[in-house]
Order: structure tokens, then sequence, then C-alpha cells
């Protein structure tokens, strides 16, 4: 979610051919991409009330960005990243390698400590403005409508597409006694529905774009995106092989 002000660039392969995602025109970075090399990271905020300015924090959106451009391992990259936590505003960062199943959760708001680096066990996570896994009613309900989709299909090849119509563009709020009360409770309303349409003192903020990655046993990615341009919602899906790690 980002105010509707802020420019960005939908899902496309960035000038060198060498990260797939959208791009945040304002800062450079992003908040899901890929590569060829079977790479995939994205961030998201945490939410909170203070924060660091803008003229001193690092951008979270450059996180994904020196991850795929990295041939450190998700946990090695994950540590370096754990010794300078302090210089970012609160962020949830996933990054995987896709070619060693090897996933990693990242934060520099745990319950503890000024950061907290583990290991993804194989599964189903939801992750939202809190930590990895934290039961916000909308984050429960995103799960419980994508475990229903992999029953309905089962073996099956899973329409992307569909899906995310479905679980993305799901607009149920919460009653206000289940919100997390960080932000005032008139705001914090709009923002508990999985697709967020909010009005704030500083513009419109919400949804712009929902995104689903998909992966074959083949190693074909199926990179699928939704984004609004002019009021317009726009289809484009991207697709190609991981390329095999030749030593």
């Amino acid at each position: 979610m980002k105010f509707h002000h802020r420019p960005t660039e939908a899902l496309h392969w960035w000038e060198d051919g060498k990260i797939l995602g959208g791009r945040d025109v304002t800062a450079g970075g992003t908040w899901l991409a890929s590569n060829r090399q079977g790479r995939v990271a994205f961030v998201t905020n945490v939410r909170e009330l203070t924060s660091l300015s803008a003229v001193f924090a690092k951008s979270r959106g450059d996180l994904p960005v020196r991850f795929l451009q990295t041939h450190k391992t998700p946990l090695e990259f994950a540590e370096e990243i754990a010794k300078e936590a302090d210089q970012y505003n609160g962020f949830n960062l996933l990054i995987a390698d896709l070619s060693s199943m090897n996933m990693v959760y990242v934060t520099n708001r745990p319950k503890h400590g000024s950061c907290y680096v583990t290991s993804v066990p194989p599964g189903i996570h939801v992750l939202s403005n809190a930590s990895l896994d934290t039961p916000w009613p909308k984050a429960q309900r995103l799960e419980h409508g994508f475990r229903d989709s992999l029953n309905q299909y089962g073996d099956g090849e899973l329409p992307v597409n569909e899906m995310v119509d479905k679980l993305m563009g799901n607009t149920i709020k919460d009653d206000h006694s289940k919100l997390p009360q960080i932000y005032p409770p008139e705001f914090e309303y709009q923002l508990s529905s999985v697709f967020v349409d909010a009005v704030s003192v500083k513009g419109r903020y919400g949804t712009r774009s929902t995104s689903a990655l998909a992966v074959k046993a083949s190693g074909e990615v199926f990179f699928y995106e939704k984004h609004l341009e002019n009021d317009v919602w726009i289809e484009h899906t991207e697709t190609y092989l991981i390329e095999k790690n030749e030593k």
C-alpha cells in the first residue's frame, strides 16, 4: 500500500534486464521483485506511530534490490542487514532462493531486541504490517481464503489472476474491537480490509497493485500483476525460466 500520489512503475524488467518487479520512482527501490537465478524478495512496512525522518532513514525498498543483486545466501544477507537494521524505519523482509528452497525472514521490530532473523519453514504464511504470521483478522481471512482455493483446485493448476481478484480484492473490514489500536481508530478501520482504499490528511492511500508469483516444478515462473493507472486496473504477466547455477 502506498499514497496514490507517490510515483511508481508497474511490473517490468529493469534496464539491466536482471530484476523483474515494480519500482518506487521516488526512492528507486521495490516492494516485490525476482530474478532469473530464482531469487525473490519483498518488504512491508511495520505499522508504528514513530519513525525516523526520511532525511536520515535508509529506504526500505532498497533491501529487496540489494538481495537480488548479491550472491549471498538468504541467511548471509539477512545477517548483514541485521547489523544495520537501526538505520531503517520498521520493516518486514522476506528473501528466498527458490533453487535451494531456502527462505529467511528479517524484521527490525521484533518483540524483543533490535532485530530478528529466522528461517521460514515450509507451509502457508501470511505477512501484513506486523510480524510474520501475526493473526490480524485480515491476515486470517487471507490465509483461510488461500487454503480454500488450494482445496478447491487440488492438484490442478491454480488460476492465478482469479485468485488475486478473489483474495486480494476482499474489502471486508474488522469490528473496531479487533483493530490493532496503533493508529487512530477511524483510519485503522479503513486499513482493516485486505484491499485498502483509504483517505488520510496526506491524501488517498491504499492498494495500488496486487501481485502473485507462482513457480512450477519445472522452474517456470509466472509473475502476475494488476496495477492501477489513471483509475483503470491493468493486468500484466511475465514468464521466465529459472537459470541453473553452473558451478
